[in-house]
């Protein structure tokens, strides 16, 4: 999700940072169920015009991807997890592996090749 080194992209792609430590996370925590393999959490808000376009990228690589999910939380829905997570900006990718564990984290629009890469430190 952009560069692997984790510096700043330009234009529409995203800011990746490196592996996150600490809590995992479970379904309840983020609404839905987690993936067999991994699990792609996107963190939005509605006026939010690249988390439309992030929406899509996840929803066609987890359908593409055996064992892979998608799940959207509204960030200002969830202010306490958002708080939580330090999720400061829109749209925010999480890859989840298959215990909740973060191991990766992207802020800004993902490209479908960077999502791909990424899912392979989870699985």
């Amino acid at each position: 999700m952009g560069a692997a080194n984790g510096t700043r992209v330009s234009g529409r792609e995203a800011e990746v940072r490196g592996r996150d430590t600490g809590r995992r996370l479970g379904a309840t925590d983020i609404g839905g169920a987690l993936g067999e393999r991994a699990t792609l959490v996107q963190f939005s808000s509605a006026f939010c015009q690249p988390c439309r376009a992030t929406r899509r990228v996840l929803a066609d690589v987890a359908a593409m991807v055996p064992g892979v999910s998608h799940v959207e939380i509204d960030a200002e829905d969830h202010l306490e997890l958002v708080r939580e997570l330090r999720v400061l900006k829109t749209p925010t990718v999480l890859v989840l592996d298959a215990e909740g564990r973060v191991v990766r984290r992207a802020v800004g629009q993902p490209r479908k090749a960077d999502v791909i890469a990424a899912l392979g430190e989870a699985v």
